[in-house]
């Protein structure tokens, strides 16, 4: 099991940490996204930007638990 994260003595829950970085790659994502111009493609555009910040938020919880 992954114990807390270490941040300047405030120990954070490892989840709320792989979040943060999930949300930071999805807002990269949706910029990118809103440049292509695919968001008209997408029925329900706060849905869409939901999902992808769980799906991201698992990828990394998943490569973190299996590179650490």
């Amino acid at each position: 099991m992954i114990g807390e994260i270490n941040l300047f003595g405030v120990l954070l829950p490892p989840l709320l940490v792989w979040a943060a970085m999930a949300l930071l790659v999805s807002a990269l994502v949706r910029y990118l996204l809103a440049r292509a111009g695919l968001y008209r493609f997408v029925w329900h555009r706060p849905l869409f930007d939901v999902s992808l910040l769980i799906i991201l938020t698992g990828l990394i919880s998943l490569a973190m638990t299996r590179l650490f």
